[in-house]
């Protein structure tokens, strides 16, 4: 399977992006794909994640109420819609694909494909 991320660009505080995750070359069923960043010199940050089977999602506390994750399985593809955007929002966006349970679905560690990357930088 190969992930392709896309949708990063430049905002301004307060705008909306919609980020897209589009699959390839295999199935997503029995996966959870997530969504992380990383800003220069920090380490990389779980964003928020969905199971493909059923659609249980997680989010991280700094995007709750304005971050949305969900998936469109004909596409093969997930979006992370995020809304009220920040200056601190500001990373490159990965996408990437595990199988482990859902209380270790913030570690980037035990995730074993991931997209290139799109960046997204909110100007104030």
């Amino acid at each position: 399977v190969q992930l392709q991320a896309s949708g990063g660009g430049l905002v301004q505080v307060g705008a909306s992006l919609r980020l897209s995750c589009a699959a390839s070359g295999g199935t997503l069923s029995s996966y959870t794909l997530g969504w992380f960043r990383q800003a220069p010199g920090r380490e990389r940050e779980f964003v928020a994640a969905i199971r493909w089977s059923g659609g249980t999602t997680r989010y991280t506390d700094s995007v709750k109420g304005r971050f949305s994750i969900s998936k469109d399985s004909a596409k093969n593809t997930v979006f992370l819609q995020m809304n009220s955007l920040k200056p601190e929002d500001t990373a490159v966006y990965y996408c990437a694909r595990t199988r482990i349970v859902y209380s270790e679905w913030a570690n980037h560690e035990r995730y074993d494909i991931w997209g290139q990357g799109t960046q997204v930088t909110v100007s104030s």
